[in-house]
Order: structure tokens, then sequence, then C-alpha cells
């Protein structure tokens, strides 16, 4: 399968043709990738960088379109169309009226933050990926929002510094082998902690954090506990996967245990992030680890204040 290469590079045109006869499929068209072909493809370092560069250019190429919301949006089919997480925008529509502002961790291409501009709220997205990060920064512009919302290009975590962030899309994370990545597709991404970069700043405001960092849960929050105990305590919605897209080896989220127990020890009543919005007793969050067996039955929960009595309604 031979490159056309000009000036020692692999052509746009015969990165089509290679893409096209190995059947990759690029973000949010179809599976994400064949892994197979990936790994041919990391043989030729030359050739996978070319591949990386044509995936990123492909999702900042797509044509916008106005979503069922109201917003105009590009980057994701998906998103565009109303099929994207219907249950866990249900759930973000109903609690945005409580809040006034929404901090978005793992912000991606701002679909969730595109639902609170448009809401009026005041938002705060996080979103270390390069490529993530310019649709995002187009999807504020094609709305006329690039006044209205912080950008951070940040991962966050317990710590300053340098970190490795793997793979890409929806699915990029901190955690190497998360949903198979390799360290063959990592990216030097900078991280600080939402402590640092938020301080006390959001004292009496009612806040919303919307969290999506695909298994780096824990450190994100062990760095985050001036806003886990700010004044009023905010809602918290986090993606916490139980068993799904551990590393090989890995069965069951190693950290499930602590990570609710961190909610728990600042005062925090967690919930299915779902239609029956019911109650998650830390009990049953052991048993789960214990055994293996997930009576959970979801991977989205929301964390809210113990001492306000709110007791979550089912959505509707």
């Amino acid at each position: 399968m031979a490159a056309q290469r000009t000036g020692g590079t692999v052509t746009p045109r015969a990165l089509d043709r290679i893409i096209a006869k190995a059947h990759i499929y690029s973000y949010g068209e179809g599976p994400k990738y064949l892994m197979s072909t990936k790994r041919i493809l990391k043989r030729f370092p030359r050739l996978y960088a070319a591949y990386r560069a044509y995936r990123d250019s492909r999702l900042l190429k797509r044509p916008p379109s106005r979503t069922p919301l109201g917003f105009w949006l590009a980057g994701n089919e998906a998103m565009q169309t109303g099929e994207f997480e219907t249950t866990e925008t249900q759930v973000v529509q109903q609690l945005l009226p409580e809040v006034d502002v929404l901090i978005n961790v793992g912000a991606n291409i701002g679909y969730y933050c595109c639902i609170a501009l448009e809401m009026g709220k005041q938002v705060v997205a996080f979103e270390p990926l390069p490529a993530n990060l310019r649709a995002l920064m187009r999807n504020m512009e094609l709305n006329q929002w690039s006044e209205a919302i912080e950008i951070f290009p940040l991962a966050l975590g317990n710590r300053i510094g340098v970190i490795d962030i793997y793979g890409g899309g929806t699915a990029a994370s901190l955690v190497e082998g998360w949903a198979g990545q390799s360290a063959d597709e990592a990216l030097q991404v900078p991280i600080s902690t939402l402590d640092t970069v938020c301080g006390q700043r959001f004292r009496n405001t009612r806040c919303m954090l919307l969290v999506d960092v695909e298994g780096a849960e824990l450190s994100m929050l062990q760095g985050a506990t001036k806003l886990l105990n700010n004044d009023p305590k905010p809602i918290w919605m986090v993606e916490i996967s139980v068993t799904e897209h551990q590393p090989s080896g890995v069965q069951i989220n190693p950290h499930l245990v602590q990570t609710f127990q961190l909610f728990d020890q600042f005062g925090y009543q967690a919930f299915t992030a779902d239609l029956q919005s019911r109650p998650v007793a830390l009990a049953e969050v052991q048993r789960v680890f214990d055994t293996g067996v997930d009576t959970l039955q979801t991977h989205n929960f929301l964390f809210r204040d113990t001492a306000a009595g709110t007791v979550n309604p089912p959505i509707e």
C-alpha cells in the first residue's frame, strides 16, 4: 500500500486512499477506530501522525447545523441531531435552572456549554485536547458566544504541571490504557487543579459542575476541595465508570468506593443521573466493588448537598 510523498511527507490525497482502504472511521462516524488498522499504522510513526492530523482536521471541517435545542454546532453528528446522551441532556436541562454557573470539566467540543449558554448561564469550560479545544472555540464563534464563556486549555487533577493524555474524541483520558488507548497515542498537556484555577471565586454562587474526565475523577476531585466545600455546595454531575473502559486486566474501577466516599465526607448525597434518579448509598457502592455485580446500572451520578435536605426528583 504505497503512499504518495511530497517533500518527505504523506499527501492528503494518499492518506485518503490509505484510510479508505483500511476502513478507518474517524471520530463521530460509526466505530471510533478499527483497532487492528490502528496497530498497523502505528508501525509507521510519520504515517500515524499524518492520520491523527487528518482525523483532527476532519473534526474541524464538519459543516455546522442548528440542533433541536436551538444552537449551532459542528463536529459531532449525534450532538447535531439530538441523539447524543439523551438522558444526560434531560438531566442537565432540568438542573440548570437551579444554578447561575456551569463549570464543565472535560468540555469536549462544547455541547453542554452550548446548552447552558442558550439558557443564559455563565459557563467556565476546561478542555485539554487540542482538537476538541479548536472545535469548542469554533462552536462558541458560530453562536456568537466567544465573549460569553471562559475556556481553560487544561487537564484537571490533584497536581500542577504537565501530563500525558491518551486517545482522542470523547474517549480521551489521563488513564493509560483507558478504552483500549495505548501509550503510542499520548500527547502532553498542561494540568492544574480546580482549587488553583477557581480558588474561592464562586463563594456565594450557585454552581453546577459537569464532569467527564474518563477515569480520572478521583484525582480531579482531590484537587477541588475548595469547590466541594463551597457555600452553597454545588450540584455535581459526574461520569464514573464502574466496569466499562477500564485498562486491560482491570475488572472494576479501582477508585469507585473512594470517589463516593470523598463526596460523602464533604456532605453530599449521591443519586443516579438517570430517569429514576434514585439515592445511592455507600453500602451499595461498596457491595458493587466487593462482588463485581453492578446494581448501579448507570455511569452517571449526581451529588447534592445532604444538609439542604434535597430530594432529587425523577426526570420528567
